[in-house]
C-alpha cells in the first residue's frame, strides 16, 4: 500500500488529527537525530532537540499551509530549534558533553580514524557552513530544496556548499598533518556564526 504523502499527513495534523503526528515522527525521527548529531556531536542534546522539533510542529501546526513541502517546513523549525539551543548554552560551556559512539566495530581502524577526523573537522567549521554541509551531504537535500529552506537562489546555495566543502577539506588536511591538533577540543560555536533564519510564527 502506498504511504500517505508527508504533506497530506501534516494537513491532517493541522486539522485536528494530532495522533497522525506519530506517522511523521516515525518517518523523520532518525533523519533529524542524524542532522543534530552531526551538528552537535552530542547524543543527549540531539535526542532533546528532536523531541522539541515535534513539540513545535504540534504547537505551530496551524501555520502549515497546503502546497508547502513538509520536509522544508520541518527543517526550518529544526534550524530555529538548534539556534535557540545554542543561544541558551553558556559561552563557557562546551557543546560536546556526551560524545557520540564511534563508527561500528566492524569498520576497520583506519576507516574509524578517518570518520572521526572528518567529524572533528566538521565541528571546527562555522555553524552556517557545517549546517549546509550536513543538510546537503548527510541529509541529501537537493539544491533547490536548500534554496527554499535558506531563502536564497539555487546558485547561491551551490556557491555556499562549494566554499564549505573547500574549508572542510582545508581543516581536514590540517588536522591530518598535525596529529597534536586532533586531540584539541572543537571550536565552540558562537551565535555570531549562526545562519540567518525566518522565525516560525
Amino acid at each position: 500500500m502506498t504511504s500517505v504523502p508527508d504533506e497530506d499527513v501534516m494537513l491532517q495534523v493541522r486539522d485536528g488529527e494530532v495522533h497522525m503526528l506519530g506517522v511523521l515522527f516515525d518517518r523523520y525521527q532518525a533523519p533529524l537525530f542524524n542532522f543534530y548529531s552531526k551538528m552537535t556531536q552530542d547524543r543527549t542534546v540531539s535526542e532533546d532537540l528532536v523531541q522539541e522539533v515535534f513539540l513545535r510542529i504540534l504547537r505551530y501546526r496551524q501555520t502549515y499551509r497546503p502546497g508547502t513541502t513538509f520536509r522544508t517546513w520541518m527543517y526550518q523549525i529544526a534550524r530555529n530549534t538548534r539556534i535557540d539551543q545554542v543561544r541558551k548554552v553558556r559561552p563557557e560551556s562546551p557543546l560536546t558533553s556526551e560524545p557520540l559512539a564511534p563508527t561500528r566495530a566492524s569498520d576497520s581502524a583506519e576507516r574509524q580514524q578517518e570518520a572521526q577526523l572528518l567529524q572533528r573537522a566538521l565541528m571546527q567549521l562555522p555553524e552556517d557552513k557545517r549546517e549546509i554541509l550536513v543538510l546537503s551531504r548527510f541529509q541529501e537535500m537537493k539544491y533547490d530544496e536548500l534554496a527554499r529552506l535558506l531563502g536564497c537562489e539555487t546558485g547561491a546555495v551551490k556557491v555556499r556548499v562549494h566554499r564549505a566543502l573547500q574549508q572542510l577539506r582545508e581543516v581536514y588536511l590540517a588536522l591530518e598533518n598535525n596529529p597534536a591538533a586532533q586531540t584539541q577540543e572543537p571550536r565552540r560555536t558562537s551565535t555570531d556564526s549562526l545562519p540567518p533564519t525566518g522565525r516560525v510564527q
